[in-house]
């Protein structure tokens, strides 16, 4: 789809100059550099000839069609430029040019001008106001960010310009190597979907990456990482993240739902692994890159420094992994040559004066041991310490035993420095710090493990969709975006909630009367259409045991409330069943505008935004998803029954949650949506939805 951009056979630089510092002359003095095999066509009316090359007036005068159009002309003359490729039948573009809509309503229209252009002619756009594009294995680095970096196996795309530039220092530094790398820019045509599924076809990617603001189609996005994950790996870093300008929420699901929480339940989904630094993403992709995937989570240490193995296990705790058990016999091998001071244990100490045959002696043992999965292996520059003689051994033992993964750690820096050329050279990962070689493994595991999990099946539940249709539609006619709580609470009931018995009652004596009918205890709810929030302006009283408190608790009510909210159209108050003998649990969603329905489970009643205990994932939910929520939380201990406490019934839980993705799933007018509190007891009795309110717009 995209091989144009990355294999073409001519380039043409619309825009080359004669002047150094200008993007065109860079871009141009790059391609040459770098050994561009393929012929390039320097565009530019002022000249004859750029860096030796003859130059051209126009796209039209070099007499061929140049497979790749790079565009570096002032925003103005672009779709000029884009008219005459759609004329010559060049079919791939990148517009290097900034002014486009990323400084406004003028910019964009000239971006859908081009747009349009490219689309009427078939023509695939990279950009505007991009960096350009490198393939390394091609020699063709049509950008202005650097020098021609390695060969890899990483594919590795940036929404940010300058951040690929210093992405691609910072490999150039390290010998870091890609097989592909894209500035896409304003994604006006080309956008991350297109890279991920380009890398996804490419056989010379093994590992995706990038760095990310925002995702154009979020749906489609889901649906295509979760597919490609399954066949590699997708390390992305996602910026703009922070709560500062998000729109008032009126539930709590909303107020908790920022856009970092819907990318990272969305990340969740699709098995994308997230990453919080250049540094970590370039940690993780080595050992992607380079590494067979772990068979299990047991992690072996090798080390010359008791420190630095007990830094390594600690790491390995911290990430919940598996400190391996060695079996009798690798312990029996590793005593028959290793010095008795040695620690034959896990971690393998093989001493400070250990030279690079015990190291090779020590690993080849480990990587024998069937209950070993990945290996860590320390060094650190001791007097006798030989560190090249080291990396030239795990090169030898890996040549012979590849299966399992191996990630070093040579701790230091010049001592080390050549040591840490060889393995980078024979592609064997390399750390800073033992907890960042851990932390690799660890994102490894996780990987395996979202591999591993059961297809996803979502269950339908029998429900009353027209009724919930009805209580929407009506209240959409009326111009009523938050619905009441009887009618939330009908909508729960079509959807096979149980809620508590209830009636409004607009006199005190009422109040008391419907209380006698239901039993005491009872709660007195205000009823307001225009008070969300009922309890912070005293609009809750619970545990009302007769007719007297009932009476009093309405009475306080009606005259506090109105003081306070003289504006609020106070319609009476709901006397409530009281309901008891359960945990107060929240069940809730937020639809997110670029991914839809996000579901959130907690701790219910006041706590929520104050505990923040809290787990997000997107609807629809299967059986296992909506278990996993509760699992994720630390409210999950105290309902499984702590401390000798009785549990409640998870099934039912996960259950009521399945229900509410249902919903949502089918109810789009739905925007926010909380169960609060939702009382479940243990096994074999009714979870109850006590309170619920809906915001909801036209779809």
């Amino acid at each position: 789809m995209l091989d144009k951009f990355f294999n073409p056979k001519s380039v043409a630089i619309v825009g080359a100059s004669r002047q150094k510092g200008k993007v065109g002359y860079e871009i141009l003095r790059s391609m040459i550099e770098a050994g561009f095999p393929g012929t390039i066509y320097p565009v530019n009316s002022q000249a004859d000839e750029v860096e030796g090359l003859k130059c051209y007036p126009s796209l039209t005068s070099i007499g061929q069609v140049p497979d790749l159009a790079i565009v570096v002309v002032p925003a103005k003359g672009v779709a000029a430029v884009m008219q005459e490729c759609a004329t010559l039948g060049i079919k791939a573009v990148v517009v290097i040019t900034a002014g486009f809509k990323e400084i406004g309503e003028e910019g964009r229209k000239l971006e859908q001008q081009i747009l349009q252009i490219a689309r009427q002619a078939g023509i695939r756009i990279i950009g505007p106001n991009c960096l350009g594009l490198i393939v390394p294995a091609n020699k063709l680095n049509a950008s202005f960010g650097g020098t021609l970096p390695a060969v890899g196996s990483t594919g590795y795309m940036s929404q940010s310009g300058a951040l690929l530039a210093a992405i691609l220092d910072m490999a150039n530094a390290n010998s870091i190597g890609f097989s592909k790398l894209v500035s896409i820019g304003n994604k006006a045509d080309v956008d991350e979907i297109d890279i991920i599924e380009a890398f996804a076809d490419d056989p010379d990617t093994k590992v995706i990456a990038g760095y990310l603001e925002n995702i154009t189609d979020g749906n489609t996005f889901v649906r295509i990482a979760e597919q490609i994950s399954q066949k590699k790996p997708i390390l992305l870093m996602k910026a703009g993240v922070t709560a500062a300008g998000a729109k008032a929420a009126s539930s709590h699901t909303g107020s908790l739902a920022g856009s970092d929480t819907a990318y990272e339940a969305v990340f969740e989904r699709a098995g994308v692994i997230r990453c919080f630094s250049i540094k970590s993403q370039f940690d993780f992709a080595q050992g992607f890159a380079y590494q067979p995937l772990p068979k299990g989570d047991s992690v072996a240490v090798i080390t010359n420094a008791g420190g630095a193995g007990i830094m390594a296990a600690d790491a390995i705790e911290k990430q919940q992994l598996t400190f391996a058990k060695l079996t009798d016999e690798t312990q029996k091998r590793l005593a028959s040559k290793l010095p008795a001071a040695a620690n034959f244990h896990n971690p393998v100490d093989v001493l400070g004066d250990a030279l690079p045959d015990r190291y090779e002696f020590a690993i080849d043992v480990v990587l024998d041991d069937p209950n070993v999965d990945a290996v860590v292996i320390l060094l650190t520059p001791q007097a006798m310490t030989d560190a090249t003689g080291t990396a030239e051994a795990i090169v030898n033992v890996l040549k012979r035993k590849p299966g399992k993964p191996v990630f070093t750690c040579f701790l230091g820096a010049e001592k080390v420095a050549k040591g840490n050329a060889i393995l980078r050279d024979n592609n064997i990962p390399q750390y800073d710090s033992p907890e960042a070689a851990v932390l690799t493994i660890k994102v490894m595991v996780n990987y395996v493990r979202w591999k591993a999990r059961p297809k996803r099946i979502v269950k339908l539940f029998s429900v009353n969709r027209h009724k919930v249709e009805t209580i929407l539609q009506r209240n959409l006619r009326q111009g009523t975006r938050q619905i009441g709580e009887a009618e939330s609470k009908e909508v729960l009931e079509a959807y096979g909630f149980v809620t508590p018995k209830d009636a409004v009652a607009n006199t005190a004596l009422q109040a008391a009367n419907i209380a006698d009918q239901l039993g005491y205890p009872v709660v007195l709810k205000i009823w307001s259409p225009d008070i969300i929030h009922k309890s912070d302006v005293g609009g809750v009283k619970i545990h009302l045991e007769n007719a007297q408190q009932v009476m009093d608790a309405f009475d306080l009510m009606m005259f506090r409330i109105p003081k306070k909210l003289p504006n609020a159209k106070i319609l009476g108050v709901l006397v409530q069943q009281m309901c008891g003998g359960g945990k107060e649990l929240i069940l809730g969603m937020n639809r997110d505008p670029h991914f839809g329905p996000l579901m959130m489970f907690g701790m219910g009643g006041t706590m929520v935004e104050i505990m923040h205990d809290v787990a997000f994932y997107l609807a629809p939910l299967t059986a296992e998803e909506a278990k996993q929520m509760l699992v994720s939380t630390r409210t999950y201990k105290m309902l499984i029954g702590a401390r000798g406490q009785k549990g409640v019934d998870i099934d039912a839980v996960a259950e009521a949650l399945q229900r509410f993705s249902q919903l949502v799933t089918e109810f789009p007018e739905i925007q926010e949506m909380d169960i609060n509190p939702f009382m479940v007891g243990p096994a074999g009795t009714t979870p109850v939805a006590v309170d619920a309110r809906i915001r909801v717009e036209k779809a």
